[in-house]
């Protein structure tokens, strides 16, 4: 049996132009996840990055610190089958669309928008988003040159059948976001795929979430694990 670690990048910079970089949070969680892995004396015989920054950086601070230790750590390969869904195409063009023509998310909108640069903008913008996205996993939404959560979700399990067809006895450490873990959850747990969404709400970032596998069984162990972030300072969902 191999095991598979989902790792989810660290903070990124939401709201803001640069939203791929990872902020001063997220670089602290990438270093202490890279710490904690140290410590601990982890070993991997494969890390795998999606094509984000926000995942090559997280998977790149945690390597230091292997490095700073001595201690061995593969090089990261890209796949971006584990790149996060298209969360710009979907707010750009698929949330005006749907303000346009349904009136109660107009006003979700209208609510974000008015508490921009407030405390409560996470609040808002969650519960808006969260209608956006079931809308786009019931497939009622779409538009051309924004992947659709069927797209979506087809490239994630094709990236962990990738991870599933290689030689036994590994242990795969995957740096991506919270949409690709979310499916894959869902997969080892035979839930329906609308469930993809329900976990990515939950998954912390820096967090870790494990699997042990065979070329044709996934099973999860763990999800959404932090013990490197103990301090609450350290913790965050977006």
């Amino acid at each position: 049996m191999s095991q598979l670690i989902l790792i989810r990048h660290g903070q990124a910079a939401a709201f803001s132009e640069e939203s791929d970089r990872l902020t001063e949070l997220g670089e602290r969680q990438a270093r202490a996840l890279g710490e904690y892995l140290v410590a601990r004396d982890a070993r991997f015989d494969e890390v795998i990055t999606g094509e984000l920054r926000r995942q090559v950086d997280t998977a790149t601070l945690v390597g230091e610190a292997f490095e700073r230790a001595g201690k061995p750590w593969p090089g990261a390969r890209r796949d971006a089958g584990w790149d996060e869904y298209d969360s710009g195409g979907v707010m750009g063009k698929l949330s005006p669309a749907l303000a346009d023509r349904d009136e109660g998310f107009r006003k979700l909108v209208a609510d974000t928008q008015a508490h921009a640069g407030t405390r409560e903008r996470n609040r808002y913008f969650q519960r808006m988003f969260e209608a956006l996205m079931a809308r786009w996993v019931a497939g009622e939404i779409g538009a051309e040159g924004v992947e659709s959560f069927a797209d979506f979700h087809a490239r994630v399990t094709a990236a962990r059948a990738r991870v599933l067809g290689g030689e036994g006895g590994r242990r795969v450490a995957v740096f991506t976001s919270g949409g690709p873990i979310g499916a894959c959850v869902q997969l080892a747990l035979d839930a329906p795929a609308a469930m993809t969404m329900q976990v990515n709400w939950r998954v912390k970032n820096g967090s870790l979430t494990e699997f042990t596998f065979s070329r044709d069984r996934l099973s999860l162990d763990s999800f959404n694990r932090e013990p490197h972030l103990d301090d609450p300072a350290l913790q965050s969902y977006r």
